[in-house]
């Protein structure tokens, strides 16, 4: 391994941003003293290597990806990203050097380490923004163009020294087939993520590669080899062939004269299109190298062994071989090299350097060095050998040495050019049969431990999937929650309502409520959630010591999307929602038979009652409710309001042509059912059904107060409850109070002023009150202590006290 210990010479520092500069985009060339550096931003840099200084920087009009040098006429071509192709003459270009700009080299400042000289748009050689990559052959331009299906291959003549700049016209053009499409949508190009990679070749004795470079993508192919690959018709042509390697791992060849002579006679252009291979990862390189001998006296020296290499580290070696039968096959291997390939380059003595993030290391194709080879010659198994370098992200062969050495230029990934001399006389450490031998038992040992690895492996990725699971739903709470507090005010992003119904369940009626779970949100409701509803029961009026029950109702939900809602929803804080007397109303007598819904229909009998019925009188039942609806009068309850706040509160509901008692029951019916019914006949006065079958008389009368207002009698609405039943009325009653409370507390943020009241009056109406509630607490006293004879007495005047207090004589304002 000390032979292959490189000696590592840094040039030039160059900027690069943060993270260094990525592969597949800078560029290096090589011609006498001169170093051409693309470091893939808009500058490209000339370097003297005998001077030991930077001679110009060249400034253009977006990323460079890619730069060709044709030496004989000193042209620069220069590749911009979603610009074109610039032809930059080396010998006509103005020069701006600084030499005391040295200490800004490597500054992160946008700006490059000497003064720059612009590019002229009137350089561009071929505008196009689909252009991914190209290669100079001759005097022609091949091109490569993403388009939104396919690739396309684009031939075009250069213009020679002193004619105009722009190409005299595209020659020919066919198209690449794909095996999935290309990224962007149609008419809008976007960058790949890898560069695709021309490379031309041509057969021994072409003129079409003089004067090119170092670095640049071009190579001659020993003519057995060439022959087999691309087919009569490009050996009798002596023509150059386009090999393309294509991002989705497609290697494909175009023979350039059948390409121009197609514009004549076009024919089928899929079969201007050979695919060699497919390597299954993107193709980074594409080259060349000697892999035979021969005698000092021979004079085809030309390479015989063409390579393909992938960006995973999958590498493609084809070369001439000889079958069983004697006939002369193309030999294709393939092997793995350690990935990801940042850069390639294909040396001398049957080498193929290739750099990763972690080495820059160097394979032998050779034969005489390559051990374990194949009946082809190739070698079965490649053993790389690291130079002890990292992150290159660019790499070409500078020059060779007859002994068996190599020198290297390249471009790391934090910008630093360097060149590497390599003395590879000795051996590459290859494995011997043994070595094999022993590879293969250390095959059978590591394979026997991959079941123990893979149960590990299986039981952490369980495990990151639950901790994530975990932290997706938490995530999910937590913004929820945050949306729910930031809106206090207002409409809530997540909100639920709810409405109630009557419906027949046989063999009876019930009352239903129905809750709607809306999302307005911009988050989902995933599994986890549920909704819950509560429902609470009033405290019965005859037993104010115990408490309601209480029932819960649990609904998951499975996913509630932004925009979605859904009924018998979930469980969050959002609202309250209380069911009161006047929202479980049914008034039977409202709709004819023919209209009337099944569900509006009265308390149903059971069967077995009717039947009993129908065979004679029966006894009644002997409770209290029914004595008390038998023998006692029906309870009442008054609430006076004043006429002009009722009209101030109703607004535009109380339209001309109804009168204000009628405009009055429909805003406490406006959350039930028969309210339609109930304006459509304009009623002031209605018969209804309490959940528990007794009847409730609701009444809406105008009538005029006196002794109240000093200016005269007052107008006013009054609203009376009546009912046989103690509870029906004291729950009607309640709910009137409620709508009349929350009435009051909005008209009296409008600051109204009240008229001019009798004030002896409202006291004597107060003091009369406190009597009653004084001789209530007294009457309760007795009851206490009283028999069941002299009870009765008392409890009745109990009652008599109670009616005048639930028709006070107050007035609401």
């Amino acid at each position: 391994m000390a032979g292959l210990e490189p000696r590592v010479e840094y040039l030039e520092s160059f900027r690069c941003p943060l993270g260094g500069l990525a592969a597949g985009k800078p560029r290096v060339l090589c011609h006498g003293a001169e170093i051409f550096v693309s470091t893939g931003s808009e500058f490209v840099y000339v370097y003297d290597q005998e001077g030991r200084l930077l001679t110009a920087v060249y400034r253009f009009p977006g990323q460079v990806w890619h730069l060709e040098l044709w030496a004989p006429r000193r042209l620069l071509y220069v590749l911009c990203a979603q610009k074109g192709i610039y032809c930059l003459s080396l010998d006509q270009a103005s020069r701006s050097v600084n030499q005391g700009d040295g200490d800004d080299r490597g500054s992160e400042d946008g700006e490059p380490p000497c003064a720059a000289v612009p590019v002229h748009p009137d350089a561009c050689l071929l505008p196009d923004d689909t252009l991914c990559t190209f290669t100079v052959v001759d005097d022609m331009l091949v091109t490569l163009a993403q388009g939104p299906a396919r690739w396309k291959v684009q031939l075009s003549d250069c213009p020679c020294p002193g004619e105009d700049a722009r190409p005299r016209g595209q020659i020919g053009e066919v198209e690449l087939s794909t095996s999935s499409p290309l990224a962007g949508a149609p008419g809008e190009p976007t960058a790949p993520h890898i560069l695709p990679v021309l490379c031309c070749v041509c057969p021994p004795g072409s003129r079409a590669l003089q004067g090119r470079t170092r670095g640049s993508r071009g190579c001659l192919l020993e003519q057995a080899l060439f022959g087999l690959l691309f087919g009569v018709d490009a050996s009798l042509l002596e023509s150059p062939v386009i090999l393309c390697g294509l991002p989705d791992g497609q290697l494909c060849c175009v023979v350039l004269k059948t390409l121009v002579t197609s514009r004549l006679s076009p024919g089928d252009p899929k079969a201007l299109v050979k695919i060699l291979h497919h390597l299954e990862e993107p193709v980074v390189f594409i080259g060349a190298l000697k892999t035979e001998s021969l005698a000092e006296d021979a004079e085809d020296t030309h390479p015989d062994c063409l390579v393909a290499l992938g960006h995973d580290g999958r590498i493609l070696a084809i070369k001439a071989s000889w079958d069983e039968a004697g006939t002369l096959v193309p030999e294709l291997r393939e092997y793995q090299l350690p990935g990801p390939v940042l850069c390639a380059a294909c040396g001398g003595s049957g080498r193929v350097y290739h750099s990763t993030p972690s080495e820059l290391c160097v394979v032998d194709l050779a034969r005489g060095r390559a051990s374990g080879r194949g009946p082809g010659g190739l070698p079965s198994l490649l053993c790389p050998a690291g130079l002890g370098i990292c992150s290159v992200v660019t790499l070409s062969v500078s020059c060779e040495v007859p002994e068996g050495g190599a020198r290297l230029l390249a471009l790391s990934a934090r910008g630093r050019l360097m060149t590497c001399s390599l003395d590879l006389s000795s051996e590459m450490p290859c494995p011997t049969r043994a070595a094999v031998a022993d590879t293969g038992q250390k095959i059978k040992e590591l394979l026997s431990g991959i079941g123990t690895v893979s149960e590990r492996v299986s039981s952490l990725k369980k495990a990151v999937d639950q901790r994530n699971k975990a932290l997706t739903c938490l995530n999910e709470a937590m913004n929820v929650s945050c949306v729910l507090l930031a809106s206090r005010e207002g409409p809530r992003p997540i909100s639920c309502t709810t409405t109630t119904a009557w419906s027949r369940l046989q063999p009876q009626d019930v009352l239903t409520a129905t809750c709607r779970l809306e999302n307005n949100s911009g988050l989902s409701l995933d599994r986890g959630w549920a909704l819950c509803v509560q429902v609470l029961t009033s405290t019965p009026a005859s037993d104010t010591d115990v408490a309601g029950s209480a029932t819960t109702y649990t609904i998951p939900v499975d996913r509630l999307g932004p925009g979605d809602r859904r009924e018998d929803g979930i469980c969050l804080p959002l609202s309250k929602h209380t069911v009161d007397m006047l929202q479980c109303l049914r008034f039977p007598g409202l709709a004819t038979p023919h209209t009337q819904p099944s569900g509006l229909l009265g308390p149903v009998s059971d069967s077995v009652d009717t039947f009993l019925g129908s065979l004679g009188p029966r006894s009644e039942p002997a409770g209290p409710a029914s004595l008390r609806a038998k023998f006692l009068p029906p309870s009442v309850a008054t609430i006076k309001v004043s006429a002009e706040l009722l009209r101030a509160a109703l607004g535009d509901s109380h339209t001309a042509g109804t009168s204000l008692g009628c405009a009055t029951l429909q805003w406490l019916l406006a959350e039930n059912t028969a309210l339609d019914v109930v304006r459509s006949r304009r009623l002031s006065s209605v018969q209804g059904v309490a959940p528990d079958g007794t009847d409730l008389h609701l009444t809406i009368r105008e009538v005029a107060v006196t002794h109240l207002c000093t200016a005269g009698p007052m107008q006013t609405v009054e609203i009376q409850v009546e009912s046989s039943s103690l509870a029906s009325l004291c729950s009607a009653h309640h709910a009137v109070i409620g709508r009349l409370q929350r009435m009051v507390v909005e008209q009296a943020a409008q600051s109204s002023s009240p008229p001019d009241l009798r004030v002896q009056y409202l006291r004597q109406i107060h003091i009369n009150h406190e009597t009653l509630l004084r001789e209530v607490q007294a009457l309760r006293d007795r009851l206490c202590t009283e028999d069941e004879a002299s009870s009765c007495g008392t409890a009745e005047r109990l009652l008599q006290v109670y009616a005048q207090l639930r028709s006070p004589s107050l007035l609401l304002l």
